[in-house]
């Protein structure tokens, strides 16, 4: 792990910064990013930033539907459905559901030690 990723895991165990979701799983993936986008969800992820976290998981929504347009792109669908399911009951138990696949299909992705790769 390098230096950054340590100091943003110390800092996301502090109470102050404690994320919303309160999910291990959630934490690990989100370890695994790199350190600049790592750093903005953590932020969006706190309780404190649910004004914040509200339209930017909507934004992010309609990115992904109009993946077909250059910039945009598939990938800013599920990050803005995970964001939306820290304050939708019914998306957070489909996102309960994902990380449950996860966990068994694709370990890896959880394992902190494990590099990062696009595989």
């Amino acid at each position: 792990m390098s230096a950054a990723s340590d100091a943003r895991s110390n800092e996301a165990a502090g109470p102050a910064s404690e994320m919303a979701s309160g999910d291990p799983r959630l934490d690990k993936l989100v370890d695994r990013l790199p350190p600049r986008m790592g750093d903005t969800v953590t932020y969006l992820l706190k309780p404190s930033n649910r004004w914040v976290r509200i339209p930017s998981g909507t934004l992010l929504i309609v990115g992904g539907v109009l993946s077909f347009l250059p910039i945009l792109g598939v990938w800013m669908l599920p990050l803005g459905l995970a964001l939306l399911a820290e304050d939708v009951p019914a998306l957070r138990s489909s996102r309960s559901k994902v990380l449950d696949w996860v966990e068994r299909k694709k370990p890896h992705w959880l394992d902190p030690s494990a590099p990062n790769d696009r595989s």
